[in-house]
């Protein structure tokens, strides 16, 4: 009887998390139909609607992170650690899987720390330029460790890297399309787009910068899509309520990603690695606002990563608000450099990152079996 493949995956958090592990779960089954794959999250986290949603079964924890200060809270989430891990042990037990994969985020320490006590091979998935601090300390016992940038030695031990880039959705690039996007957003002229790229919640700094600058954005022969984020819409929409706003459309959310990007001449985004990921993909050339208010700066180190390239400009968010937009729209009008930027962020690109980390998972299964 054939042995009905049995796959753990955890990790989450943000979307940066959970987006490479869907994808992960989504080529086991479309390669492996009767796989059986179960996620484990932490409680009250995005994880915990996103993955059902997408049609998965996930497994809270009640796992969270340390406080970066002195404070007896950290005690109680000691205890949820260790509470974590034993939850996490039953559920190895119960579900006995042939591998667990961990894509950084809470839940992945007690998971895969669990796994690895009990003989169940590991992976580790790590989006960005800077290791996170979970993926270190699981990094010892994985059997692989796939990675989206060079350099990564620094983080892990060399002989279990391989380069595989991230896995991101799938999107097509085509003449057909870009006219496809350009009547969704209903931009009529042909003047070039500019794509701002915000996020599910939105960009503090990206916002306030255009904002500052909307008189001159407005006079510009130029046609905007602004994603504002669900958190900053309602309150840019009454700044602006008085603009005759007639090349700029201002969405709260972009649920057409591929046809954003199609229209896109120029995007400005943050910088986090699936974004990055999939400007690469798409061959789009970008100005990247790094987040500051994320561990151990990493987005500007994958922002540099793109930069050092010459796939990307950089602007460093304390300088957003003075200095994006003359940045950006000087960039919009020099064809050269965007087209130069367009062709290294493709070179960059790692169209079948999804694929190689499922070889990558089965070979250690495979592996596994023999050693057994």
């Amino acid at each position: 009887m054939k042995h009905k493949l049995k796959i753990l995956i955890s990790g989450g958090g943000t979307g940066g998390h959970i987006f490479p592990a869907l994808s992960i779960a989504d080529e086991i089954q479309r390669r492996y139909s009767d796989a059986d794959i179960l996620f484990v999250g932490a409680d009250n986290r995005m994880e915990m609607e996103r993955i059902p949603a997408a049609g998965y079964k996930i497994i809270g924890l009640p796992v969270r992170g340390l406080i970066r200060k002195l404070t007896f809270e950290n005690v109680r989430v000691i205890l949820d650690f260790f509470k974590s891990k034993r939850k996490a042990r039953k559920i190895i037990k119960d579900f006995k899987p042939d591998i667990a994969i961990g894509v950084g985020g809470y839940a992945s320490a007690p998971v895969l720390s669990a796994a690895n006590k009990m003989g169940v091979p590991a992976l580790l998935q790590e989006q960005n330029s800077y290791a996170g601090v979970t993926n270190k300390l699981l990094a010892k016992k994985a059997k692989t460790i796939c990675v989206a940038y060079g350099g990564m030695e620094r983080f892990f031990p060399a002989g279990k890297l391989i380069n595989t880039g991230n896995p991101v959705r799938q999107i097509d690039v085509s003449p057909s399309l870009r006219k496809e996007g350009r009547k969704h957003f209903g931009i009529e002229s042909d003047n070039p787009v500019l794509f701002i790229m915000g996020g599910s919640l939105g960009a503090r700094t990206i916002n306030q910068a255009l904002l500052a600058h909307i008189d001159k954005l407005i006079t510009e022969p130029i046609e905007i899509v602004w994603q504002t984020g669900k958190y900053y819409f309602e309150d840019i929409k009454k700044q602006l309520a008085n603009y005759a706003l007639e090349n700029i459309r201002i969405l709260d959310f972009v649920t057409r990603m591929d046809l954003a990007y199609n229209v896109a001449d120029l995007v400005i985004s943050r910088a986090g690695a699936l974004s990055l990921s999939e400007l690469c993909l798409v061959g789009k050339p970008s100005v990247l606002v790094p987040s500051p208010n994320v561990a151990e700066d990493h987005q500007t180190k994958n922002a540099m990563a793109l930069v050092k390239a010459n796939a990307a400009l950089m602007v460093k968010d304390i300088e957003g608000k003075e200095i994006l937009i003359s940045e950006s729209l000087r960039l919009l009008k020099d064809e050269k450099k965007l087209n130069e930027f367009g062709k290294n962020a493709l070179i960059l690109a790692k169209p079948d990152a999804t694929s190689t980390i499922v070889d990558e998972v089965m070979k250690i299964i495979d592996n596994q079996k023999l050693d057994g």
